[in-house]
């Protein structure tokens, strides 16, 4: 890859970004939900939010941790911004002739305790499984990346699904039917990452070579907190 390529600047690095915030969006509304299929219990959001790990994990792998990190910001921003609209919305009189406010909350009314716990467990998760990701990937020099993958996303998803679940349900349900429910969400989250693997990992490798990059995280600075460097 020509040096002019790389620095064109990265090509897919928004379109990731954008899909990334597009999971997190969903999953605030799906999560207030809780399905049982097969034996399991979880929430809906299931269906979508493992993939935010996929899209973290293609950000550290190729762009590095510094631009998941400003992902992930963005992603908080966003909702943040959605738990205000919503208090907001929901707080405004209904036309007298729209006759589901009472639905509305019903469907959405969990959304801003939900969304709260979400955003507690996405940053902790988020930030744990990039930093893990970055630090193996310079433990083992790069290789393994599907055994670093699922390494990383075993931890960020277990302390997500626990913080989540506590923040989010702790008090509404009696706590050993929390356990299974966070135990049930971590196995599901972690079995949608081995599954995806087919798709991650040749994803990975068109990334790195379609955009010339491929991040080690030598000089990081893993500041949560700090946005640069």
């Amino acid at each position: 890859m020509s040096a002019a390529r790389v620095s064109a600047g990265p090509v897919y690095l928004v379109p990731i970004a954008g899909l990334f915030g597009a999971v997190l969006m969903i999953s605030l509304v799906l999560a207030g939900k809780i399905v049982s299929v097969g034996g399991l219990t979880f929430t809906a959001a299931v269906i979508v939010f493992p993939a935010s790990y996929l899209f973290g994990d293609v950000l550290t792998e190729v762009y590095g941790y510094a631009s998941t990190r400003a992902v992930v910001w963005t992603g908080f921003l966003a909702q943040a911004l959605w738990i205000l609209a919503y208090g907001i919305a929901a707080a405004l009189p209904p036309a007298s002739f729209w006759p589901h406010q009472a639905a509305f909350e019903a469907v959405l009314g969990a959304t801003p305790r939900l969304a709260l716990a979400g955003l507690a467990a996405y940053l902790t998760g988020e930030f744990l499984n990039a930093y893990l990701l970055a630090k193996l990937k310079l433990r083992f020099r790069g290789r393994g990346l599907a055994a670093r993958l699922v390494a990383s996303t075993l931890v960020g998803q277990g302390i997500d699904s626990a913080l989540f679940i506590g923040l989010g349900f702790g008090g509404l349900y009696p706590a050993a039917d929390l356990v299974r429910l966070a135990l049930s969400i971590w196995a599901l989250k972690v079995a949608w990452e081995i599954v995806a693997l087919p798709l991650s990992v040749p994803l990975i490798g068109f990334l790195k070579r379609a955009e010339g990059r491929d991040a080690f995280d030598t000089d990081t600075d893993f500041n949560p907190f700090r946005l640069r460097g």
